[in-house]
């Protein structure tokens, strides 16, 4: 069960019924008849005051799971909610609305998390997430990966194994949501604060590009669409036909929810790190028209304090050699210049511009560049990157390069390798960011630790170590 999409009235409940939730059909052992769920929001946790209740229908063609978008409810409010169904009652979620819209004065706690490789470890970060309390939950990207156990190996191995061949199948792709609901840690992390998602590549296939795959394989607009769906059927999302949306917390901050794989151009020169001239062509796309058009108008309408792009691709231009060679990371905004350099041009208008970025594995801060090869240049936005929740194993501090590659690209001020998740805390005068990581992934139970505390001022674009 989960929240998600949080608005001033209101906030969608989710769940799914499953009693057997790693059935090989991928509906979770239920009748093939729907089925009545009962839902409650109570002001508190004992549901002494219950202020709205209902019932909606549970199908087996949405695989059981259940979608209430509620309205009705009061601004900037906690509340506690629960589902029931056959004579059985879920555990208690917390949810909160956001604030009316020409609130400016009630802070946010916000963390965001991406990356979450069930063989790779434990996901301890989103027990350490939950103890956070924060009002609001972002996911990057990366929620699921598709790879069956044994093909995707971190550094130091695996230390759990997925169920099933690798996700190709609306079948395979509900098993393999189910999988990950059943980790206890992850459902403390969606029980204590509405969430809003966002896929990256994994939840689908490994650097998917508008309806082509990474290499070559047998109808992968199915495969795509049967992913698109199991997403749906499992995450706290409303009912729309498209995933970039808007996500406001009163007068202080607007989340906007981008899309960057379903409507973006074919990677340049075949993917990967490379030295690429295509990746300059003007026509290259990674949010296409539509919503690179729908992104400006955000930019134009907002009166938000803080402007937040919540993306999954490392966005700052990020030269991986040291020396007169350049190469770049072609799925990343790199290989997609001229698009982001419409995007940082808009970025350039607004009061206080924040990237939110997930995907690479590793926690990052950087400062968006006017001109990228000239570090005296106009800061025009604060990029901040989370690491991931188990991907790529234990981690370390830095690697033996990172000096070099920090010295190569000046505007990115911090680099930690370690797993977990980031939590950023919003107030009309400053962002204050912790980079929170753990000492291991590969057993359970690490304690986090803050690695790095960073201030983002009111209208002073650009990191500042606390």
């Amino acid at each position: 069960m989960a929240s998600g999409d949080p608005a001033p009235d209101g906030v969608v409940l989710w769940t799914r019924l499953a009693v057997d939730p790693l059935a090989d059909d991928g509906l979770g052992g239920m009748p093939a008849r729907p089925v009545e769920v009962l839902w409650q929001v109570a002001q508190d946790e004992r549901f002494t005051r219950i202020v709205q209740h209902g019932s909606t229908t549970a199908r087996p063609e949405e695989a059981h799971s259940v979608h209430v978008e509620l309205v009705g409810l009061e601004p900037g409010r906690e509340y506690f909610y629960r589902f029931k169904a056959l004579n059985h009652l879920s555990r208690t979620g917390r949810t909160r609305t956001t604030p009316s819209p020409t609130a400016l004065q009630v802070p946010l706690t916000m963390a965001f998390a991406s990356c979450a490789q069930y063989e790779h470890g434990y996901f301890t970060a989103y027990r350490r997430l939950a103890e956070d309390e924060p009002d609001l939950v972002l996911h990057l990207g990366d929620y699921t990966y598709e790879y069956e156990s044994g093909i995707h190996v971190a550094p130091s191995g695996n230390v759990r194994q997925v169920e099933g061949p690798t996700t190709t199948t609306l079948a395979g792709y509900r098993r393999r949501q189910a999988q990950y609901k059943t980790d206890p840690d992850l459902q403390a992390a969606h029980a204590v604060a509405p969430w809003s998602v966002i896929w990256d590549d994994h939840e689908i296939d490994n650097n998917w590009a508008g309806m082509l795959p990474d290499k070559p394989q047998p109808d992968f607009p199915a495969r795509r669409a049967a992913a698109i769906q199991a997403y749906y059927e499992n995450m706290p999302l409303r009912r729309s036909p498209r995933l970039y949306r808007r996500i406001g917390w009163g007068a202080l901050a607007t989340f906007h929810m981008l899309d960057t794989r379903q409507y973006r151009t074919d990677q340049a020169c075949g993917d990967g790190l490379q030295l690429c001239p295509e990746r300059l062509e003007p026509e290259r796309t990674m949010l296409g028209a539509a919503q690179e058009e729908w992104l400006f108008d955000g930019f134009r309408g907002s009166r938000a304090r803080w402007d937040v792009l919540g993306q999954q691709v490392f966005f700052s231009q990020y030269d991986y050699i040291p020396g007169e060679v350049d190469k770049f990371l072609l799925d990343a905004w790199d290989g997609y210049v001229a698009d982001r350099d419409r995007v940082v041009a808009g970025l350039a208008d607004v009061r206080n511009p924040i990237v939110l970025t997930g995907d690479v594995h590793a926690a990052w801060g950087a400062e968006v560049k006017e001109r990228w090869d000239d570090p005296s240049s106009r800061t025009l936005a604060t990029e901040l990157v989370t690491t991931s929740i188990t991907a790529g194993g234990d981690g370390s501090e830095e690697y033996a390069e990172t000096p070099l590659w920090l010295r190569e690209n000046p505007h990115v001020k911090y680099f930690n390798n370690r797993r977990g998740y980031t939590v950023s805390r919003f107030t009309p005068d400053e962002l204050r960011t912790e980079f929170r990581g753990l000492d291991y992934v590969t057993r359970p139970g690490s304690p986090v630790r803050t690695k790095a505390t960073y201030a983002v001022e009111d209208r002073v674009p650009g990191l500042h170590r606390v």
